[in-house]
């Protein structure tokens, strides 16, 4: 070969090796940028707390004491109620065959289609003194008045914590039945040699092996009650939450509602810890087969049908049945209570996050994966902690520092003798849509991630030998290998959007109404029936991820 020749070849993998190099550091800069822009407000929230350090001892000589204590109550309460019921279903449909135990495997995941502020609001109206549990029972047995029998009151922290139950014990189940799928059958045929009977079998071998599971699970349910706003505002529990609420639009104190998001974000913070803890050294291999279901017959088979209806029918039958009643009789009342706006506001806001978070989530995947070094993982995973951060905290920490850039921009436009724009950023669409981002941004880059890891480097290394440059290797190659997780993550986001009270409580433009906050606003003014039909719009869409959840459990548990 000429020395022209191989100084030309030179010359093409110098000029392919520095676009590549450019096209690495762009992506490199915008994952520190999002990365940044996710940080921004959980900085300020440290920082505004930091800034006013005498609050706190005011809130503590006052009402912190009653918040926290409400809360570490309503979290132990929960963390056991899902960790019993989650890790009991999964642990029958993954080892025991029954009748319609194909349908219980994919139906107990349908109660994280309710929002627990709408499971609330239906078991309120069933249970209080004027529903028609009460009713039939004063019928039937003569009572008069409501001191002639004792009924408990739903309105309560026992009544919070039933509603976080049934609807958050998915989490530990799907996780629960994931980790006993994928245990080997040999563990419990050598306990069972060993002389251990079933139960014992499963509390020293299958419980200790899916531990890791389902301290996950109940990782997950526990900041989902501590982000919950709706059912222990309208039980009147006076939580964290509530008291961010209540300090800050009530008592008109905004740094010691401050004060009280930084405490929730030390919740959090211990949440994540414990989890970790609880995984830590406690990593198995499933060796061998997995086994079949063991065959129950007679009146086991019918306990453990039972066993996995009962919170189906709690958690997700009932809740539709009387949705759909209150929908058939009111759906006019609905519609001209603007639904239909509601429902555009509610779709224009979950459309563009999904796209935002999508999008973004692909670029940073991408770039931890030409660039692999510790700064760029680091920044992937700081744009994922938005998701364990309280939406009422996120709101918080978004609306100082848009405030300041609303402020800025109004006090340049008077030397430049220009009009005051007002409200740029705070108090819009805009602000809105950004803390959805934040708060949701991980659900779309685990999905990002868990695509782009199934697919091998080599197809990326054979497409830049033959010329294609990272950005067409994204777009010619990865992309359509991504797109079924991409959707996936998109419609996660979406859903999760739709049903998000906290954030759009107090980001939401003036006179910007979404399905989740009317439903809140007619329930809270005993006006549920009003809003049934936006409630039930709400609880369908959230079916959606769980169907396409199910039928990937599905298809993989047929692999196995």
């Amino acid at each position: 070969m000429s020395r022209t020749g191989i100084s030309s070849l030179e010359h093409t993998l110098l000029r392919k090796t520095r676009a590549t190099n450019r096209g690495a550091h762009a992506l490199r800069l915008v994952a520190f940028m999002v990365a940044g822009l996710i940080l921004l407000p959980l900085l300020a929230v440290a920082w505004k707390a930091a800034a006013q350090s005498d609050a706190l001892a005011h809130l503590a000589a006052t009402v912190l004491p009653r918040y926290v204590g409400n809360t570490l109550l309503l979290m132990a309460g929960v963390a056991l109620g899902v960790a019993m019921l989650g890790t009991g279903a999964a642990w029958l449909v993954s080892r025991y065959h029954f009748p319609f135990v194909g349908i219980m495997s994919w139906a107990l995941a349908l109660p994280l289609a309710v929002p627990g502020y709408l499971a609330a609001f239906v078991y309120t109206d069933l249970l209080e003194y004027a529903g028609p549990v009460q009713g039939f029972l004063r019928e039937m047995f003569g009572w008069q008045r409501p001191t002639d029998y004792w009924f408990p009151e739903i309105r309560s922290h026992s009544g919070a914590v039933l509603m976080f139950t049934l609807t958050l014990y998915p989490y530990v189940y799907l996780l629960a039945r994931t980790a006993f799928q994928a245990q080997s059958a040999h563990l419990m045929e050598a306990a069972r040699l060993l002389g251990r009977g079933p139960w014992r079998a499963f509390f020293s071998v299958a419980l200790p092996v899916a531990w890791p599971a389902i301290a996950a699970g109940v990782a997950l349910a526990l900041m989902e009650t501590l982000n919950d706003l709706g059912v222990v505002a309208f039980f009147a529990v006076p939580t964290l939450t509530v008291g961010v609420f209540d300090v800050w639009l009530n008592m008109n104190d905004v740094t010691g509602a401050v004060q009280i998001a930084l405490l929730m974000l030390a919740f959090v913070l211990v949440l994540l810890v414990l989890e970790r803890t609880a995984r830590r050294k406690r990593r198995f291999d499933a060796m061998g087969r997995t086994g079949r279901q063991l065959q129950l017959t007679g009146g086991k088979a019918i306990l453990a049908l039972f066993a996995c209806l009962l919170p189906v029918v709690a958690g997700f039958g009932i809740p539709i049945i009387v949705l759909l009643g209150h929908a058939s009789r009111f759906w006019e009342v609905s519609l001209q209570q603007g639904l239909l706006t509601q429902l555009g506001n509610s779709l224009l806001v979950a459309s563009i996050t999904a796209l935002i978070t999508s999008a973004l989530a692909l670029l940073m995947v991408w770039a931890a994966r030409l660039d692999a070094s510790r700064a760029v993982r680091a920044a992937v995973r700081l744009s994922g902690m938005g998701y364990a951060v309280p939406g009422a905290v996120l709101a918080i920490g978004l609306l100082y520092p848009l405030a300041q850039v609303d402020n800025w921009v109004n006090r340049l436009a008077e030397p430049l003798q220009l009009p005051a724009p007002g409200l740029l950023l705070s108090g819009t669409v805009v602000a809105l849509i950004y803390g959805y981002t934040v708060r949701f941004m991980a659900l779309s880059l685990g999905a990002v991630e868990s695509g782009m890891a199934r697919i091998s480097p080599n197809m990326e290394d054979a497409a830049r030998t033959l010329g294609l440059r990272p950005a067409r290797v994204l777009r010619r190659v990865h992309l359509p290998l991504l797109r079924s997780a991409v959707l996936t993550g998109a419609l996660i986001v979406f859903v999760d959007v739709i049903k998000e009270l906290p954030i759009t409580m107090l980001l939401r433009p003036f006179n910007f109404e979404t399905l989740a906050t009317i439903s809140f606003q007619f329930a809270s003014e005993e006006m549920f029936e009003e809003a049934a039909l936006h409630a039930l719009v709400i609880v369908l869409v959230g079916m959606l991820p769980l169907i396409l959840l199910s039928r990937t459990m599905q298809e993989q548990g047929n692999k196995q």
